[in-house]
Protein backbone atom coordinates (compact mmCIF):
# COMPACT_ATOMS: atom_id res chain seq x y z
CA UNK A 1 0.00 0.00 0.00
CA UNK A 2 1.48 3.37 -1.00
CA UNK A 3 0.34 6.63 0.55
CA UNK A 4 1.12 10.27 0.04
CA UNK A 5 2.76 10.91 -3.31
CA UNK A 6 1.89 8.08 -5.67
CA UNK A 7 4.92 5.84 -6.04
CA UNK A 8 5.90 2.24 -5.57
CA UNK A 9 6.86 1.11 -2.08
CA UNK A 10 10.46 0.74 -3.30
CA UNK A 11 10.44 4.44 -4.26
CA UNK A 12 8.82 5.77 -1.08
CA UNK A 13 11.11 7.71 1.20
CA UNK A 14 9.34 6.42 4.33
CA UNK A 15 8.27 2.80 4.73
CA UNK A 16 6.16 1.53 7.60
CA UNK A 17 6.68 -2.18 8.26
CA UNK A 18 3.55 -3.45 10.00
CA UNK A 19 1.20 -6.40 10.38
CA UNK A 20 -2.55 -6.86 10.42
CA UNK A 21 -4.17 -6.81 13.84
CA UNK A 22 -1.33 -4.88 15.49
CA UNK A 23 -2.60 -1.98 17.61
CA UNK A 24 0.84 -0.34 17.72
CA UNK A 25 0.92 -0.53 13.92
CA UNK A 26 -2.42 1.27 13.72
CA UNK A 27 -1.12 4.03 16.00
CA UNK A 28 2.18 4.16 14.11
CA UNK A 29 0.37 4.47 10.78
CA UNK A 30 -1.22 7.70 11.98
CA UNK A 31 2.15 9.08 13.12
CA UNK A 32 3.79 8.22 9.79
CA UNK A 33 0.86 9.54 7.76
CA UNK A 34 0.78 12.87 9.58
CA UNK A 35 4.54 13.49 9.48
CA UNK A 36 5.00 12.34 5.88
CA UNK A 37 2.08 14.41 4.64
CA UNK A 38 3.28 17.53 6.46
CA UNK A 39 6.78 17.01 5.01
CA UNK A 40 5.39 16.30 1.53
CA UNK A 41 7.12 12.93 1.17
CA UNK A 42 5.79 9.65 -0.14
CA UNK A 43 5.30 6.81 2.28
CA UNK A 44 4.36 3.19 1.93
CA UNK A 45 3.24 0.44 4.24
CA UNK A 46 4.39 -3.15 3.86
CA UNK A 47 3.22 -6.29 5.63
CA UNK A 48 6.04 -7.91 7.59
CA UNK A 49 4.37 -11.31 7.24
CA UNK A 50 4.22 -11.12 3.43
CA UNK A 51 8.00 -11.01 2.97
CA UNK A 52 10.39 -13.61 4.41
CA UNK A 53 13.31 -11.16 4.72
CA UNK A 54 11.22 -8.50 6.46
CA UNK A 55 9.79 -11.14 8.77
CA UNK A 56 13.28 -12.40 9.63
CA UNK A 57 14.53 -8.88 10.39
CA UNK A 58 11.54 -7.21 12.02
CA UNK A 59 8.89 -9.68 13.21
CA UNK A 60 9.43 -8.88 16.92
CA UNK A 61 9.86 -5.13 16.39
CA UNK A 62 6.80 -4.03 14.38
CA UNK A 63 5.90 -1.40 13.68
CA UNK A 64 9.21 -0.33 12.19
CA UNK A 65 9.90 2.88 10.27
CA UNK A 66 12.51 2.93 7.51
CA UNK A 67 13.66 6.26 6.11
CA UNK A 68 15.69 6.10 2.93
CA UNK A 69 16.08 2.36 3.59
CA UNK A 70 17.51 2.72 7.11
CA UNK A 71 15.68 1.66 10.27
CA UNK A 72 14.84 4.79 12.22
CA UNK A 73 12.24 3.80 14.83
CA UNK A 74 10.18 0.86 16.06
CA UNK A 75 7.47 0.00 18.57
CA UNK A 76 5.85 3.17 19.88
CA UNK A 77 6.65 5.48 16.97
CA UNK A 78 7.58 9.06 17.73
CA UNK A 79 6.72 11.94 15.40
CA UNK A 80 9.75 14.01 16.46
CA UNK A 81 12.19 11.16 15.71
CA UNK A 82 10.61 10.74 12.28
CA UNK A 83 10.85 14.49 11.57
CA UNK A 84 14.52 14.43 12.58
CA UNK A 85 15.18 11.45 10.32
CA UNK A 86 13.52 13.22 7.40
CA UNK A 87 15.65 16.29 8.13
CA UNK A 88 18.77 14.20 7.62
CA UNK A 89 19.77 13.37 11.16
CA UNK A 90 21.80 10.18 10.78
CA UNK A 91 21.43 8.76 14.27
CA UNK A 92 18.65 8.44 16.76
CA UNK A 93 18.29 7.48 20.35
CA UNK A 94 15.12 6.32 21.97
CA UNK A 95 14.03 8.24 25.05
CA UNK A 96 13.79 6.51 28.37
Amino acid sequence: MVHGQRSRAADARVVLVSRAGCHLCEEGREVVRAVAESAGVAWAEVDVDADAELSRRFTDKVPVVLVDGAERDFGHLDADRLRQALAGRRWWRRGR
